[in-house]
């Protein structure tokens, strides 16, 4: 049973799966250059103290996204084990 949500919804620790991105223009080709494609992985391992930006282990790799870009992709939030 998965939970569909954007990404600003992840707390430290959760990991959840890429469904699909709502941005557009340069700031979509971004998000997939860094490997937020459908299917990808992906786990919140920091919020900054006011919540954003919030830093995403993404294939292998800790990017930092502000709420403005990160509630633009949608992910499958991951059952917990």
């Amino acid at each position: 049973m998965n939970d569909i949500c954007s990404l600003t919804n992840l707390d430290v620790g959760q990991f959840a799966k890429v469904g699909s991105l709502l941005s557009c223009g340069s700031i979509r080709r971004r998000l997939q250059d860094i490997g937020l494609i459908e299917g990808t992985e992906v786990e919140c391992v920091l919020k900054s103290p006011c919540g954003d930006p919030a830093a995403y282990q993404i294939r292998g790799a800790v990017i930092a996204l502000r709420n403005e870009d990160a509630e633009n992709i949608l992910v499958s939030m991951s059952k917990e084990v």
